[in-house]
């Protein structure tokens, strides 16, 4: 994809992804600190697959399904949050697990709240995992 457009797409770090997932917020979900099947996709929803791409409102930067529907890879690699604070933090330079971020339709509410990370290894295909992609200018 990056050859045929020139525009320098990746997966986002999981710092990215959490900043994006937030839009600003400090609460559990984007939308406030509880979510019911009317704002994302998860187990209770009941629906048991993934819905399309924009069935739900979009948070404030206008990103849709940052919680629930599929489980979202990062660039990282899954390890311990660094001690203190960092602005932007990266992932360990190597490991066996990928973090993933925002839960999908197989999972409890729980699971897709904005600080929830779960690690998994890249060659594992399972059908409630997916992808955005970030751009570099």
């Amino acid at each position: 994809m990056n050859g045929n457009t020139k525009g320098n797409y990746r997966l986002p770090t999981e710092a990215e992804w959490e900043y994006s997932c937030r839009a600003g917020t400090s609460t559990a979900y984007s939308f406030g600190n509880n979510t019911t099947p009317k704002d994302s996709n998860y187990r209770d929803s009941k629906i048991g697959k993934p819905v399309a791409v924009g069935s739900y409102k979009p948070n404030a930067f206008g990103l849709y399904d940052m919680h629930g529907n599929v489980w979202e890879w990062s660039e990282d690699w899954f390890g311990n949050y660094p001690v203190g604070e960092v602005e932007d933090p990266k992932g360990p330079a190597t490991g066996r697990n990928r973090v993933l971020r925002g839960g999908s339709f197989f999972d409890s509410v729980s699971l897709s709240r904005s600080s929830n990370r779960y690690g998994n290894t890249p060659s594992a295909w399972e059908g409630e995992n997916g992808f955005r992609l970030a751009r570099t200018p």
